[in-house]
């Protein structure tokens, strides 16, 4: 038939009822939930909410004048803040189980073509994001502390408050995990037809200046931080472009007869 273009074997399983649509999403919704339960469990009992915490803020304790240590302003946020760490941990653990049931659930109405773009856009926005997290906190933060510790007057002892650290960390985490998904971004648009690749090409020169910007925006006022964001962004983008041309080619719809 004219109005159904979909080969029937991908069109298999996806005229259910909507109740059984809906009890599919909740079924994958408590199978995530079990899996970032599952690994919160196990973290709590190994190292266990202190020592993530511990592992949070090595960075940070290592410029810490000697003898200087974190502290803790409200009475609740001993406990709070390591929680709040072991769920992030938890979550960010399970989050290939979490993926693999949203596109468990959503693949069966994707057509052969668009499965070929949208898992590996999974996949990649992931491993960017932790590679993002985890450059920030290896190679980012030592500098980050050291330039802050560097201007500290000598008449005062930096004692950070545990929360206010946090808070700092998690920003930090998403400014440069965010930053690291600048191919997917450029794939995306440039599969969706939103730009092409020659105008991607065209835009280097501003996507340049546009990231010092977010840079200087986002990190503190150091250049050493500021050149971390802003030179893999940079980068990222000319990945991005070349992984452009790549999806396009290989992820167009087939020709219909």
């Amino acid at each position: 038939m004219a109005e159904n273009n979909k080969p029937e074997d991908e069109l298999a399983g996806t005229e259910q009822p909507f109740v059984q649509h809906l009890v599919e999403l909740r079924d994958r919704l408590i199978r995530a939930l079990v899996a970032v339960a599952l690994v919160a469990i196990v973290l709590a009992l190994y190292p266990g909410p202190g020592q993530l915490y511990d592992i949070l803020a090595a960075p940070l304790v290592a410029h810490l004048p000697k003898g200087a240590t974190m502290i803790a302003t409200s009475v609740i946020s001993p406990f709070m803040v390591p929680l709040k760490i072991l769920l992030m941990t938890a979550f960010l653990i399970a989050l290939p189980v979490v993926l693999y049931q949203v596109w468990a659930f959503v693949a069966p109405g994707l057509y052969s073509h668009e499965k070929k773009l949208v898992m590996p856009l999974v996949i990649s926005s992931t491993l960017l994001f932790f590679v993002g997290v985890a450059f920030c906190y290896f190679l980012v933060f030592g500098q980050v502390f050291s330039f802050i510790q560097g201007f500290a007057p000598k008449s005062i002892t930096a004692a950070p408050d545990i929360e206010a650290y946090l808070s700092f960390v998690l920003s930090m985490f998403l400014a440069f995990g965010l930053a690291f998904e600048v191919p997917v971004a450029v794939v995306v648009l440039a599969r969706m037809g939103l730009v092409t690749v020659e105008k991607l090409r065209d835009f280097r020169g501003y996507f340049i200046v546009l990231a010092f910007v977010i840079a200087a925006i986002v990190t503190p006022p150091d250049v050493v931080s500021q050149l971390a964001l802003a030179i893999p962004m940079c980068l990222l983008y000319e990945v991005g472009i070349w992984a452009a041309q790549l999806f396009i080619k290989h992820t167009q719809a087939p020709p219909h007869a």
